[in-house]
């Protein structure tokens, strides 16, 4: 395996924008460099340790995935080699862990959709039987099934900051009826059927969280990552039920396991605050939060 790589340095294009996980470089006008570092962030904080392996594992998930749903709406490929448009000894640094992409106008909202109560979730349901602002039964418990997969926009953060769920209708009021609907109608068509092929292979997509921009033509389009471990909840078939019957998180293939270690972690002898920096990750839980990475993408694509 290679090295680990935290921080990208490609010198031959312009740096855009660094993310909690990507780099993006711009190429010429119209294209952007994604590069998936192994960076990990937990509650929106990125934590000082990479995940070996971990940005070409989720490049390679989210290329699986855009494959797979490119009937349902366009996505931001270029099909052009990553490898193309960079020095020959930055090649290394892209290999395998990039996108050659259309750059587009992103959207300011995130499309979330959520098949199973979990996570911020399972919280505000406890408090108002409602998930931002979708009423559901009562009577339901971490980790439960819901009657239909619901659509929970959120707002996107700044970088440090926390995404804040919205409602339907305040993600009207900031892009319009018509694209709201539009977006939201494709979330959840996009979910179904990636929850479909996902459960074939044994795997349960709890939520996850789509991005979408505009192209020049104002079309709607698929961005940055899809159906990755870092962007949704993923759960075995074989230890949902035990699980769920004990009012317990599911064992996952994402970050959980990353999460349930913070939500343990003690700084100056308090409890971590979910503020930068984060406490120091063992190295057991690196090792085996990229193991979980794997064994998802192996299991995905078997």
């Amino acid at each position: 395996m290679t090295a680990a790589l935290l921080q990208s340095t490609i010198r031959s294009l312009p740096l855009l924008a660094q993310g909690k996980v990507r780099d993006n470089y711009a190429v010429g006008e119209d294209r952007l460099l994604m590069i998936a570092t192994d960076r990990l962030s937990a509650f929106d904080v990125v934590m000082g340790e990479p995940i070996p392996g971990k940005g070409a594992l989720l490049t390679q998930m989210a290329l699986f995935w855009f494959d797979r749903l490119g009937g349902i709406v366009p996505n931001h490929l270029t099909g052009e080699n990553p490898e193309s448009v960079v020095a020959a000894d930055e090649r290394e640094q892209v290999r395998d862990r990039a996108m050659l992409v259309k750059r587009l106008k992103p959207l300011p909202v995130e499309a979330v959709v959520r098949g199973y109560l979990a996570g911020s979730g399972w919280t505000e349901y406890q408090a108002s039987r409602s998930v931002c602002g979708v009423k559901l039964p009562e009577g339901l418990k971490n980790a439960s099934r819901l009657p239909e997969p619901i659509f929970t926009p959120a707002t996107k953060a700044e970088m440090g900051d926390h995404d804040e769920n919205i409602s339907f209708e305040r993600m009207v009021e900031i892009i319009g009826a018509d694209l709201a609907t539009k977006v939201r109608d494709v979330s959840i068509r996009l979910y179904s059927r990636a929850a479909e092929i996902a459960l074939a292979k044994g795997i349960i997509i709890a939520d996850t969280k789509f991005e979408f921009g505009l192209d020049e033509h104002g079309t709607l389009t698929l961005m940055d990552e899809v159906l990755t471990p870092d962007s949704s909840r993923f759960w075995p078939v074989e230890g949902y039920g035990a699980a769920f019957a004990a009012g317990k998180n599911p064992p996952s293939y994402d970050k959980q396991f990353v999460r349930d270690w913070l939500e343990q972690a003690r700084v100056d002898g308090q409890p971590w605050n979910k503020t930068a920096p984060a406490p120091a990750l063992p190295a057991d839980v690196v090792a085996n939060t990229a193991a979980k990475y794997r064994e998802a993408l192996q299991r995905l694509t078997a």
